[in-house]
């Protein structure tokens, strides 16, 4: 484990230079966060912003998208695909909030533990570990990592963990990384980047990556 972390630390040096040093500071609002980030999956981040104003064109209150009827939901997010069941999953976590707080806020989830409000996030239907390790990251500067396929597709090819699904290397890397929600938040971009750039999942552009002598994969299929 100490080599990787080791490892790790180079893996963040050199892309975050490769990428840039990002400030962490609230992109959106932390409903906003957490509804379009369930947008989110196996989609576009186009799609899933024409979705999410959609969505808040058609319903003016959060309670209005709780009352409407689900193919009306699932009409204004079309953009964002998977449409009936991302609807049904916003609905109940809508409604699970409401019941729950009072509110339609999640707020509340600064006083708490990452672990804790982790716990409570992940109890709302449709939200998972990556949705909501993003959600408390990038809203609350929690120090916790998100997990997505691009992260999880370097960290494999780079030999850090060796995991089948993302949910998988986020408890790998969870208890590899630093726990600092700065240098978190800078990985998580870096291997977005990464991974949307270079690290591509069909016929990656190894010659423009700086970490070719520690990539595994690299070493494996390229390597002379």
């Amino acid at each position: 484990m100490q080599d990787l972390r080791a490892k790790a630390e180079l893996v963040y040096r050199e892309l975050v230079a490769l990428h840039g040093f990002q400030q962490l500071v609230p992109r959106r609002e932390p409903m906003h966060e957490l509804i379009s980030t369930m947008l989110s999956h196996q989609t576009t981040e186009a799609n899933e912003e024409r979705g999410y104003q959609n969505l808040r064109a058609t319903f003016p209150t959060w309670e209005a998208v709780i009352a409407a009827p689900v193919e009306a939901v699932a009409e204004a997010i079309k953009p964002a695909n998977y449409a009936p069941a991302k609807a049904k999953n916003i609905q109940a976590a809508l409604a699970t909030i409401l019941a729950e707080r009072g509110e339609i806020s999640i707020d509340f989830l600064a006083e708490l533990s990452t672990e804790e409000a982790m716990a409570w996030l992940t109890s709302l239907r449709g939200v998972g570990p990556k949705t909501a390790s993003l959600v408390l990251l990038f809203c609350f500067s929690k120090p916790i990592l998100p997990v997505d396929t691009h992260v999880h597709r370097v960290s494999q090819r780079l030999g850090l963990v060796n995991a089948k699904t993302p949910t998988e290397a986020h408890e790998i890397l969870w208890e590899m990384l630093p726990h600092d929600a700065e240098w978190l938040f800078n990985y998580h971009v870096a291997l977005l980047r990464h991974g949307q750039r270079i690290c591509l999942f069909k016929n990656p552009r190894c010659n423009q990556c700086p970490l070719t002598e520690q990539c595994l994969w690299y070493q494996a299929h390229r390597a002379e």
